[in-house]
């Protein structure tokens, strides 16, 4: 890792405090639920005030909403509802409204403190990744002004906190391979010629792997935000396992897939994935406490049968309530309805079909922020766009990435492409069904990966191998800060639709570059 302790640091909490400032910046703007919010913040309070989920007013249209922006929070029945994702994330919202009420600030200063870790998180390890604190700044600065991800944070939804959780787990792994692969050289060195290793049957055993065991729980945690992150836990595995067995043959371990696999895979498999399921059980932890909780009662009324006779009866009803889960995401309700916005995954890295998520129309000339001239109205959107420029070159580093991890065999470009792949090629399963470009926030961590990866490759060395200044490296400065220059200007210009502000009606369409965009 570079020595330049300080100057790391330095650089990562500029960066995170940047990315920060930017998400808390008005944040309690627009003062209602927007989209979605109408359920997660006030499934959080629920959560937060009786310790499960609880059905709220209904009658007439929007009841529970005006009654809590108008401060009357004795919104709820007592009856439980079937909520249809897991508590992790809206247990981390309601610590946000635990801390500054329910209001919108409150349900909103979560998303955004996330939102802004996990800019560190991406700094950290990339920086780990590259062993150079300036790639490991430009791929964090490049997270820090993505329209996506940059409204992500600034609303109460799961999303944000799913692409954290994601990014923490895979840091751990990268910082895992550091720690197992130096262990493995400190053996190498204690005996000596490294000739004097390869006889041994196996290498070194590490069976207690501190990181993967971190690594297991935050996967659990993401787990517990949506069950999306199933799929990246699988392609992680079998990407750490692929990094087991190369360090096995490097050290010159014969027949080195059986025996990595019994010697690392078997305790990865315990490390990460049991650790997860573990971590995601313990996560309904207020669910099974709760008697009164939906579907808490199913055993009770439907005795077991069978080999079902071991399981407790609380955990039987968990299972029973995680398949109504199911049901509601794939059954006949869900593929027979319909949304405006609904996008199909294929356009997603590209931004094909972004999504609204409120708009103010008809705005008058004169009204409050509206200075078009006469006969010119204004309006105030918040579009969940990612950052144009950013999307279309992250397109093309992920192909380039391809290429360099396959043909180079460079180990560093198999992350963000794993993390990209797992968290969007499975959403094609379910494309019978609305689905939004909202879900590709848990992609744009791993592009922006890419993208700082291939600017390293751009940028080149620093010195050629004699120790004189590579003569590539002001050109190669050049087209990276020009690309780094170009996303943050695309960013600033969207920026007024990212962020709810009053705009004439030309200077909003100015920003909607496509017709699939309005």
């Amino acid at each position: 890792m570079p020595k330049d302790f300080e100057g790391g640091w330095i650089a990562t909490l500029a960066i995170t405090a940047l990315a920060a400032f930017i998400r808390f910046w008005d944040l309690a703007n627009p003062v209602k639920f927007v989209f979605d919010e109408t359920y997660y913040a006030k499934d959080a309070f629920s959560l937060l005030k009786f310790g499960y989920a609880r059905q709220f007013i209904d009658q007439p249209e929007g009841a529970a909403d005006k009654a809590i922006l108008a401060g009357n929070l004795d919104v709820f029945k007592p009856s439980p509802s079937l909520t249809v994702h897991p508590e992790v994330g809206k247990w981390m919202i309601a610590a946000g409204e635990q801390l500054f009420g329910m209001t919108p600030f409150g349900w909103r200063f979560m998303p955004a403190l996330f939102g802004a870790l996990t800019v560190l998180l991406v700094i950290r390890t990339v920086r780990r990744m590259t062993r150079s604190t300036l790639i490991g700044a430009i791929a964090g600065l490049l997270l820090a002004v993505d329209g996506l991800h940059f409204v992500m944070s600034r609303v109460a939804l799961l999303d944000i906190f799913l692409a954290f959780w994601l990014v923490a787990a895979i840091s751990c792994l990268v910082a895992d391979r550091d720690w197992t692969r130096r262990r493995h050289a400190d053996s190498v060195r204690a005996l000596g010629e490294p000739d004097d290793f390869a006889p041994r049957k196996f290498g070194r055993w590490l069976l207690l792997r501190p990181w993967r065991i971190l690594a297991g729980v935050c996967f659990g945690l993401a787990l517990g935000t949506k069950w999306s992150a199933v799929w990246v836990i699988a392609g992680f595995g079998l990407l750490v396992f692929a990094w087991d067995l190369g360090a096995r043959r490097a050290l010159g371990v014969r027949f080195a897939f059986v025996k990595s696999a019994l010697i690392d895979g078997v305790p990865a498999f315990l490390s990460i994935v049991l650790v997860a399921l573990v971590t995601y059980t313990a996560t309904w932890t207020g669910w099974l406490l709760h008697d009164n909780a939906y579907s808490h009662d199913y055993a009770s009324k439907n005795p077991a049968t069978g080999v079902m006779k071991i399981v407790p009866d609380d955990f039987r009803s968990l299972l029973h309530y995680h398949q109504e889960v199911y049901e509601f995401h794939t059954g006949d309700y869900i593929k027979n309805a319909t949304h405006p916005y609904s996008s199909n995954p294929a356009g997603w890295p590209i931004i094909a079909r972004p999504i609204g998520f409120d708009a103010v129309n008809d705005i008058k000339p004169g009204s409050p922020g509206c200075d078009a001239p006469a006969g010119t109205n204004c309006l105030s959107v918040i579009s969940a766009v990612g950052t144009p420029l950013l999307w279309w070159g992250g397109a093309l580093a992920l192909l380039a990435a391809v290429v360099l991890w396959i043909g180079q065999r460079d180990w560093r470009f198999g992350v963000p492409i794993i993390g990209f792949v797992t968290c969007w090629v499975p959403w094609f399963a379910y494309d019978d069904r609305p689905i939004f470009f909202f879900y590709a926030v848990t992609m744009i961590p791993f592009t922006v990966m890419a993208v700082a990866l291939v600017l390293g490759k751009i940028l080149g060395p620093a010195r050629t191998a004699s120790g004189a200044a590579a003569p590539r490296r002001l050109i190669g400065s050049a087209i990276v800060g020009a690309f780094v220059v170009l996303v943050v200007l695309n960013f600033a210009y969207i920026w007024p639709i990212l962020t709810d502000k009053v705009l004439p009606h030309p200077d909003w369409l100015s920003r909607m570059w496509f017709k699939t965009w309005i």
